[in-house]
């Protein structure tokens, strides 16, 4: 039996703000119970919902000697779905509305939380064979294992891996800050450890010292050790490319299933949804007040409202889509100039265009199973979950051929009828829309090779259970 624990800052049912927490909280359940046993370990953070706290059970509490003072650290646990659930409980670090606050408390909230973990194992009598890390919250665990906690014996064979999910948070800050948050020396501090361009850098101390690094897609993976994606670390991933793996997130089928989705206004299936599908466009168009129109072309976004997520291109065009026969969907909220531009195209255009700028769970899944296509044109995707939920729901994503999009959108080919979705490859607004134009009029003049393309893209699978395939995969060669 192998005995993983998962350590993250984030994680679905407890807390989220991102994909990073869907990962976390989903994937442990998916791993051969027969052989692994994974366990996950959070922040007990102040805004996780009542309805959870009342779950947690209390195990004990210890004092860690951390910059120079005695630090309580209480331990929890909640038993979710055959999984245990590990909570590390500070108030001074972790009350508060949020569970990210000011960056540059945040950076030595982590650092506690980091060296908390490691030193809650043996307390809890739990010593895995692998402690997986995730994004730069977890940075500076791998450099421990490798540091101070090396001389008890508890530790010494534990390894490490550090999965990526977006470079470009690293959780950088001068060199006498992450050196006296850390508590390591100056041996530590030089360019090929945690020293970045003259600053301390934590994401990049989990890289070096981490025995496998991983990336949540294959093209990521490439694509990082180039110097327009890999945000300063690119020599270091080619470094490292030996032990670096690409390993495609996946969606919790479960969860995203519009044959039995709660939230949806009709639910239906790959064998349905030609009769069905159309009923929850025309529920959608009711409920945001939109010309009600089971024909009509319905593209949506959901997402976080940034550059990142290739808006710009969106807002480049915006009056061209708009003039366009179609309607056009996007939830989500983000930069204040894209609120406020979607707010203006949903007032000049009610009809056919809707800003939500807000962000609802039951109305992401009311979205993915309503439009006809999903649009994400994404100047950078780690992995993206959106178009692959999008193909699980029937819905044609249109995307830009980076990351994790281009691993799982397989573009369209007219000529011998393959793939799942429609792609442009460089970024830029028109080739953008080029694809939207190059949907919309197979929507409109070829529906039978439209309904052709969902029948494919529903029979995909990037559930977890494949991910976590790959994931064993990986821990066995540790």
């Amino acid at each position: 039996m192998k005995k993983i624990l998962f350590v993250a800052s984030e994680g679905v049912p407890f807390i989220k703000t991102g994909g990073l927490a869907d990962v976390v909280g989903s994937l442990p359940k998916y791993f051969d119970k027969e052989k692994y046993d994974v366990r996950v370990m959070l922040p007990y953070y102040e805004c996780i919902p009542a309805r959870y706290k009342e779950q947690a059970e209390y195990l004990t509490n210890f004092y860690m000697d951390y910059m120079w003072q005695d630090r309580y650290v209480g331990l929890f646990k909640i038993e979710h779905e055959g999984i245990p659930f590990y909570f590390v409980d500070n108030e001074w670090y972790f009350s508060g509305a949020k569970p990210y606050t000011d960056q540059y408390f945040d950076l030595e909230k982590f650092a506690f939380y980091s060296k908390a973990v490691l030193s809650a194992l043996p307390v809890l009598d739990f010593k895995p064979d692998v402690v997986h890390c995730h994004d730069w919250q977890t940075g500076l665990i791998p450099v421990h294992l490798k540091d101070k906690f090396r001389a008890n014996p508890f530790y010494r064979d534990i390894k490490s891996v550090m999965t990526i999910h977006n470079l470009k948070f690293q959780g950088v800050w001068s060199v006498d800050v992450i050196q006296r948050i850390s508590e390591l020396s100056d041996y530590y501090f030089t360019p090929d450890k945690l020293e970045s361009y003259s600053n301390g850098n934590m994401l990049k101390g989990g890289i070096v010292y981490a025995d496998k690094v991983t990336t949540v897609s294959n093209t990521y993976a490439q694509e990082v050790k180039m110097p327009f994606y890999g945000e300063g670390l690119d020599g270091l991933m080619r470094a490292r490319s030996h032990d670096l793996w690409g390993i495609l997130n996946g969606i919790d089928y479960e969860e995203y299933d519009p044959a039995a989705d709660p939230f949806i206004y009709q639910n239906y299936d790959a064998r349905t949804f030609r009769k069905e599908k159309g009923k929850n466009k025309t529920g959608l168009q009711r409920e945001l007040g939109m010309e009600v129109n089971p024909k009509k072309f319905m593209i949506g976004i959901v997402s976080r409202l940034t550059d990142q997520k290739g808006l710009d291109l969106v807002q480049a065009v915006m009056d061209q889509i708009c003039t366009e026969d179609l309607q056009f969907v996007i939830l989500g909220t983000g930069d204040e100039k894209y609120e406020n531009m979607f707010r203006h195209y949903d007032w000049k255009y009610h009809d056919s265009v809707s800003a939500n700028i807000y962000y609802s769970e039951t109305m992401s899944h009311k979205v993915y199973a309503a439009c006809d296509a999903f649009l994400m044109p994404s100047l950078f995707e780690p992995c993206g979950l959106s178009q692959i939920i999008s193909l699980r729901y029937g819905t044609v994503p249109i995307v830009r051929e980076t990351g994790g999009l281009k691993d799982t959108v397989e573009p369209y080919n007219e000529y011998d009828s393959t793939g799942t979705g429609f792609s442009f490859a460089n970024y830029n607004a028109h080739e953008m829309l080029g694809s939207i134009m190059y949907a919309k009029n197979t929507y409109y003049n070829k529906k039978r090779e439209w309904n052709k393309i969902i029948d494919r893209g529903m029979a995909k699978d990037f559930s977890w259970t494949s991910s976590a395939q790959k994931y064993e995969e990986l821990y066995s060669v540790l």
